[in-house]
């Protein structure tokens, strides 16, 4: 028996639920205001269709947030440095914590509503993992660095959705100086190690384009 492949207008359906629900997300105060049938009005589809495409609201939320996190994922996956692969960690762990705290600042809501979408731990999400990983595995091939898994862990909590809108609130603090911090931050911590003669140098802070 052959595949079935989407229908169309259920692939232009979920495109345009998707799209529905990033600009509700961006445009409101809180995530917990924007509901499903919110997302469906938006959308101009039914809230049966929204719960077929994406089973419950949590399901909306991961499929959006790994949406609009493809093009870091494919950024450290195949792009050129400072985030593609062969770069030196030293540079690519301070880029990829930058790209990391740009993306949370640019989707502020999603990323709050992700983390307190009563998923579980969000130390068990996917995309944590993930990026636990590359992390991890970079801080090990860091000369004098004796716990890169520990390390990876406290270097991703720099960049939580929470301590981000914390920091980023009213009147917070601005983004170049949050990027300057955690970039100073992450120095520090590849600065901890021991180096060997033939290490490179931490590079500065990465500066918007």
């Amino acid at each position: 028996m052959t595949e079935r492949k989407p229908r169309k207008d259920a692939a232009r359906n979920r495109a345009a639920v998707l799209a529905a629900a990033d600009i509700l997300f961006v445009r409101c105060e809180s995530p917990d205001d924007v509901t499903m049938a919110d997302v469906a009005a938006a959308a101009g589809v039914g809230k049966g269709t929204l719960f077929r495409a994406f089973g419950d609201r949590i399901g909306l939320i991961k499929a959006l947030y790994e949406a609009r996190l493809e093009p870091i994922e494919e950024a450290v996956t195949t792009g050129p440095p400072p985030l593609g692969p062969g770069t030196p960690p030293p540079q690519r762990v301070p880029a990829l914590l930058d790209a990391l705290l740009c993306f949370k600042l640019d989707n502020r809501r999603l990323a709050l509503a992700l983390e307190g979408a009563g998923s579980g731990s969000p130390y068990g999400a996917e995309h944590y993992g993930r990026w636990h990983t590359l992390l991890r595995t970079m801080l090990e091939q860091v000369p004098g660095l004796a716990d890169g898994d520990f390390a990876a862990h406290a270097l991703l909590a720099a960049v939580r959705a929470d301590l981000v809108e914390h920091l980023a609130g009213p009147e917070g603090v601005p983004r170049e100086r949050m990027r300057g911090q955690l970039a100073d931050f992450t120095g520090r911590v590849l600065g901890a190690a021991r180096p060997g003669p033939d290490s490179p140098t931490v590079p500065d802070a990465p500066t918007a384009a």
